[in-house]
């Protein structure tokens, strides 16, 4: 099991976006079977509070709705003010919470379910808090023969080599605050033994891209990001992503892949207001105890896809749904993976599936 870093700063821990960063990274690395992570936070932002202006905290109100709506519904509408003061008159009305942050900022919190609801009626798509982990493979060439891979933490090194743990550790942080702003959760690999075995810097700078993925089995991340930095260089920064069967390739800052790496996955996972409802046959098997039901009735609860779901037929331990989704049976598919269901069927690698089949699924408490 891994094991927290211990951090001084009492400020870092009172950040709830740094402190969520934090704990995704930890429990996302942990050995567990299921592949999503909740992120607690997504209603809560930090923004600026500029003292001068006229109305201070309702400016400060808008911007950290803006970053909010960023996260829940993508790049394009957080980036289209007058839909946003459509839907959003008076932002005030949806802050459930406020405290004045560092540095002459604040930190506001929104009422999430209702900013959903509003969402849902204009027609814009919802990107829910369980979502996929991306696993982040960095190598980064300092110039002057200095080369690493920024790890999950850092390493036991030399005391002549704390220059280079503070560059690990404040690239690592930036990355991690970039993909905060976006909800998106990252992780970077333990670097322990194991790792090193499989991977070492040319492989990463190299693009072998193959020993990279199967070395990343192992954390159970729904995506690869693999980056390639110089920053005392005028190139381009190279960054491959693998996300099921597609590779993608990309050269920016990291603030823009990151960017990118949100915005695909809430195309993918994110489901429209007007999305129509559907019913979706579902079959569960492996429910062999009355704790089993319970686990498997509050976990199809939890999933914020299913409108309603009933129980058509049990059949030794197998339990048989009729469910009401918005988004159809491959968005369903997703969701119930994610959740910690077992697919049964042959990985359709976020494809279509045929009209009329059931969803076949194994539950392994």
């Amino acid at each position: 099991m891994l094991k927290s870093r211990k951090v001084s700063c009492v400020r870092y821990w009172r950040n709830p976006l740094i402190y969520t960063s934090v704990a995704l990274l930890f429990s996302a690395l942990l050995p567990l079977p299921v592949p999503a992570v909740e992120v607690p936070t997504l209603f809560s932002a930090e923004v600026p509070l500029v003292k001068k202006s006229d109305n201070p905290r309702d400016d400060a109100y808008r911007a950290a709705l803006i970053e909010v709506l960023s996260r829940v519904s993508g790049s394009e509408l957080s980036a289209n003010e007058l839909a946003i003061d459509e839907m959003f008159p008076v932002p005030a009305a949806y802050v459930t919470q406020f405290q004045p942050g560092s540095e002459d900022t604040l930190w506001v919190t929104f009422d999430g379910e209702a900013i959903e609801r509003v969402l849902r009626a204009s027609g814009q798509t919802v990107w829910g808090r369980d979502r996929p982990l991306t696993l982040v493979w960095l190598a980064v060439d300092w110039g002057q023969g200095e080369r690493e891979i920024v790890a999950a933490g850092d390493p036991d090194r030399l005391e002549q080599e704390s220059r280079s743990i503070d560059r690990n550790l404040l690239l690592r942080q930036r990355v991690l605050e970039i993909a905060n702003k976006r909800g998106l959760p990252l992780a970077f690999p333990l670097l322990d033994t194991i790792d090193l075995q499989s991977v070492t810097f040319s492989d990463i700078w190299g693009g072998f891209d193959e020993r990279i993925i199967e070395a990343s089995e192992r954390y159970e991340a729904d995506s690869i990001l693999i980056g390639r930095i110089r920053p005392s260089s005028s190139q381009q920064d190279r960054w491959t992503y693998v996300f099921g069967a597609e590779t993608r390739t990309w050269t920016g800052p990291a603030e823009a892949i990151v960017g990118q790496v949100a915005d695909l996955l809430a195309a993918e996972f994110s489901v429209g207001g007007d999305a129509p409802l559907e019913l979706v046959m579902l079959n569960v098997s492996g429910v062999e105890t009355v704790d089993a039901y319970g686990a498997l009735q509050k976990m199809l609860q939890s999933v914020r896809l299913i409108e309603s779901f009933r129980i058509e037929q049990v059949a030794g331990d197998t339990v048989s749904y009729q469910v009401e989704v918005r988004g159809g049976a491959a968005r369903l598919s997703r969701a119930l993976r994610f959740a910690g269901l077992l697919e049964q069927e042959a990985a359709k690698d976020f494809g279509d599936l045929e009209p009329g089949s059931a969803l076949e699924f194994f539950y392994s408490p």
